[in-house]
């Protein structure tokens, strides 16, 4: 039974949705909702195949042999000056600081200034300013501009961007094309994944009634992306994947790359990269990070580097969290204690190409440089320690501009300090046994001796903690206690890359279960390095980063924000459910009481 105070509420509430209820009816042929077609329009792409760009020959006498040499040596010829650029205004400052050769250190290729911190505060200013703009740009043309800035760097900046890489980062000729084959591999090979995820659309389960659809938005805000030396595609990705999904990016570049990156940044700007999206920064890391990290509109950070520096930002961030207007994310890739792991069932040889290849190539500062080579004691002695020494004493370390050079010079001075440090704890501990190498030199430039020091003492800090060196350590394991070495190494590696080397099916599959939680890329029967985009997606946990993959779809998701959108075709004139006998009697009379009173005041 209903009470008279029910029956007084409903009908207060419905004589105040009476004129809704008239309103509604008037605006109904105004609409226009039309089942044919929908208010909100969006994107649809067509699905492109993947494909990985093709490495040149480099053979003497080829085309792209001449043209190398010919943009080497127009860097060397020319002190490039290289600006600050903010919202596409270039500002040179005193240009104080220098690039040099990392083996031959009183050659330098460019000059640069540090941006202030006012400077940076002014970048995050006019990079929110441009994010707000640079979000409503279609996805088609977006995707059109990095389909186009794949196309110049593959063709007009290749040789441009090798040479710079060869002489800035000291990498040979096939490393520097590889890392500009990877580049390429990034600006093409991302944008179809966006297709993809474009193209995605929530349930429709009632199309006449309904259409639901997801919008990639970039974040508010701004990015900053902290690049490292070592690879230049990873620079550009850092910088310009966050841009590719709609947000504005503030690029500090390392120091040591700076030249490359100059070269990737002029490129990405004449594809197309509207003003302001992306900013080239270089700086000072410290003012850098403390700048950022206190601005309300950091959005994220993009970081790749050395886990003690990750930790650093996070802890910044974190110390900040109350003043942000979204809660940052942050994406980052730090190295790891990368392993080669032998069973007694591998083959040799090729135990020992992988090995000499992952430890030494770009003399071991590659994130997924192999540092630790474990190998049971039944094959060290006979099969794998000599011609693992006396390969790695024919390697040619020179200068990178020679083609048979194998690996050059380390990146700077701080890093062979750093790497110093290690030589002289492996002359002086016991439990260390070097084989080969041991020395550096910087007369001229950083170099470093390929450096094998068998190591007898699982707990000591070189088989636990990433070296970015020339020095590959190995411990030997007695051929029956594999699983409990496996379960160690399990316990103080902390998740990059690895290999086992097997040919026992069982064994590899045991190895497999060991590794599954520790390692972001296991490879079988490889070499830890290498990993292609597309192919290989990159990237680890536990304190070698946040995985994200590189070289997959999830990548990108990382850089959106996306919002839901629900389109009603169909009208909604009842407040009530079925079951509410009152409410559905109540709103009949109402809404015939509203059309007597309309009639009457059309009288």
């Amino acid at each position: 039974m209903k009470s008279k105070m029910a029956l007084g509420t409903v009908s207060n509430r419905l004589s105040a949705l009476q004129r809704l209820v008239v309103s509604a009816k008037r605006a109904l042929p105004s609409l226009g909702r039309q089942h044919s077609h929908y208010a909100i329009e969006k994107e649809y792409f067509d699905m492109m195949p993947v494909y990985n760009e093709k490495l040149l020959d480099y053979k003497s006498g080829s085309e792209e042999r001449k043209q190398v040499k010919l943009a080497l040596a127009q860097i060397l010829n020319r002190i490039e000056p290289v600006p600050i650029v903010i919202d596409d205004v270039e500002m040179y400052q005193e240009c104080d600081k220098v690039q040099i050769l990392p083996y031959n250190r009183d050659h330098y290729i460019a000059r640069y200034s540090y941006a202030s911190a006012a400077t940076i505060e002014d970048a995050i200013d006019l990079a929110a300013h441009a994010q707000i703009e640079w979000n409503k740009v279609k996805l088609s043309k977006r995707i059109a501009i990095w389909e186009k800035a794949a196309d110049l760097i593959a063709g007009k900046y290749r040789f441009k961007i090798v040479a710079a890489i060869m002489l800035g980062q000291g990498k040979t000729l096939m490393q520097a094309d590889m890392d500009v084959a990877e580049l390429v591999d990034v600006l093409r090979i991302n944008p179809i994944y966006l297709r993809d995820l474009a193209n995605y659309e929530p349930a429709n389960l009632n199309p006449d009634v309904c259409r639901n659809q997801m919008v990639l938005r970039g974040l508010n805000g701004f990015v900053a992306a902290i690049t490292p030396f070592n690879y230049t595609s990873i620079a550009a990705n850092l910088a310009y994947t966050p841009a590719l999904m709609g947000n504005a990016v503030l690029w500090k570049p390392s120091d040591s790359a700076l030249l490359s990156n100059w070269y990737v940044f002029q490129a990405m700007r004449e594809a197309g990269v509207s003003d302001g999206v992306v900013n080239f920064v270089p700086a000072r890391p410290t003012t850098f990070s403390k700048v950022v990290t206190r601005s309300s509109k950091l959005a994220g950070i993009h970081f790749t580097g050395t886990s003690s520096v990750l930790k650093i930002l996070w802890r910044m961030v974190a110390d900040k969290i109350d003043i942000y207007d979204h809660y940052p994310r942050l994406a980052c890739e730090c190295g790891g204690k990368n392993f080669h792991f032998v069973h007694t069932s591998a083959d040799p040889n090729d135990v020992i190409a992988c090995t000499i290849r992952a430890a030494f190539e770009y003399a071991g500062q590659k994130c997924s440089s192999c540092s630790m080579l474990y190998v049971p004691k039944s094959m060290w002695e006979s099969r794998i320690k000599q011609p693992l020494l006396h390969i790695t004493q024919q390697l040619f370390v020179s200068e990178a501009t020679y083609c048979d050079c194998f690996f050059s010079a380390v990146i700077n001075q701080a890093a062979f300090d750093r790497i110093f440090t290690y030589l002289r704890y492996i002359h002086n501990d016991p439990k260390c046994e070097l084989l080969i190498g041991g020395k550096g030199s910087k007369t001229k430039g950083y170099y470093i001796d390929p450096t094998i020091v068998q190591v007898h003492d699982l707990d000591n800090f070189l088989c636990k903690d990433e070296l970015m060196a020339p020095i590959l350590c190995v411990y030997v394991y007695e051929d029956n206690q594999v699983e409990q070495t496996m379960e160690k190494v399990a316990q103080i590696n902390h998740g990059l890359t690895a290999s086992v080397f097997a040919t026992d099916s069982k064994f590899i599959k045991q190895a497999c279960d060991a590794f599954r939680c520790n390692v972001g890329t296991l490879n079988i029967n490889d070499k830890c390095t290498g990993s292609k985009v597309g192919q290989q997606p990159f990237g680890g946990g536990a304190i070698s980063g946040t995985n994200e993959k590189m070289g997959s779809p999830q990548y990108l998701l990382r850089w959106t924000s996306p919002q839901i959108l629900k389109e009603s075709l169909v009208p909604h004139t009842n407040i009530y459910y079925p079951y509410m006998e009152l409410g559905s009697n109540e709103l009949k009379r109402a809404t015939l009481e509203s059309r007597e009173t309309s009639t009457k005041v059309e009288h």
